[in-house]
């Protein structure tokens, strides 16, 4: 049986998140393999995969905050707001100036209402938004709140109609990187789209972390679920007695863990359970024990 932890990759660019996952069960010799958080086939970057039981912390995992490197490119709009998709229109960036794309970028740092990308993997009346898309059907999807708590442009690049502009983002999870491009060329008037993204960091992991699939074809290296529990949230050490409550998932009624998601160690060192505090006490949201 494999061991249960998580495995950090530098996803290849045209490979979806899915063939990731299917190289790494087919390496890991187990069907219980999930990933935290979708990266489209055009990125490149950290992808976070959960082995057996960790397959139970990648929701936790994915609520996380990530970040990118990317490349937007001002003057052409396409459907899917990044390269692979059809272009629907095209403007000349000529006279956009470095002042007024830092001007756009500000009004989409912090707490923004951002409108997905109609190719997201949000659900509409029970199915992906980018399924429908693909069949002709129009998307409209609604605005949710998400946070960009850094976008900073590292180097403009003008090229004849368009511009190009390189750009490190940090955000909340559920932001997607390219609709800050579509908004930042809307806002502009010119239109705009991602040319290219690599995410450097889920959480905790980042791409020093990460490991090729030809390295993983030759050291496959799995990062234990107490590891990785005590690196992503703060912990909560327990006595014997009490720890054989958490195994058992019972709440803890008058104990503070400090907030939540909490992981609840043993005094063996070993990861028992996530946490969170309650008006009562302590209650559970998962328990990893054997």
């Amino acid at each position: 049986m494999s061991p249960s932890g998580i495995v950090v990759v530098d996803k290849p660019a045209g490979w979806t998140s899915h063939d990731v996952v299917g190289k790494v069960r087919r390496l890991a010799h187990t069907r219980r393999v999930g990933h935290a958080g979708t990266l489209d086939p055009m990125a490149t970057g950290v992808l976070v995969l959960g082995i057996e039981r960790a397959t139970r912390l990648l929701g936790y995992l994915t609520l996380t905050e990530k970040a990118y490197d990317a490349t937007i490119r001002l003057g052409v709009s396409t459907r899917t707001d990044d390269a692979e998709g059809e272009v629907t229109a095209q403007t000349s960036a000529r006279e956009v100036r470095r002042a007024d794309i830092e001007e756009g970028i500000a009004a989409l740092t912090g707490e923004i209402s951002q409108v997905p990308s109609a190719v997201s993997a949000v659900k509409v009346a029970g199915e992906r938004a980018y399924r429908k898309v693909h069949k002709g059907e129009d998307v409209e999807l609604a605005p949710r709140q998400v946070t960009v708590r850094r976008f900073e442009v590292t180097e403009v690049r003008p090229m004849g109609e368009v511009v190009d502009v390189d750009v490190v983002v940090e955000c909340s999870s559920g932001t997607y990187v390219r609709a800050l491009a579509r908004d930042l060329g809307a806002g502009l008037g010119v239109g705009g789209h991602l040319t290219a993204l690599r995410r450097t960091r889920v959480g905790a992991y980042g791409l020093e972390q990460a490991r090729r699939i030809d390295q993983l074809e030759g050291d496959f290296e799995v990062v234990p679920i107490a590891d990785v529990a005590a690196r992503t949230f703060p912990t909560f050490d327990v006595d014997e007695h009490t720890a054989r409550l958490v195994s058992f998932g019972q709440k803890l009624p008058g104990v503070r863990v400090g907030g939540g998601p909490v992981g609840v160690f043993g005094p063996d060192g070993a990861f028992l359970a996530l946490y969170e505090d309650v008006e009562e006490g302590a209650r559970p949201l998962a328990v990893f024990a054997s």
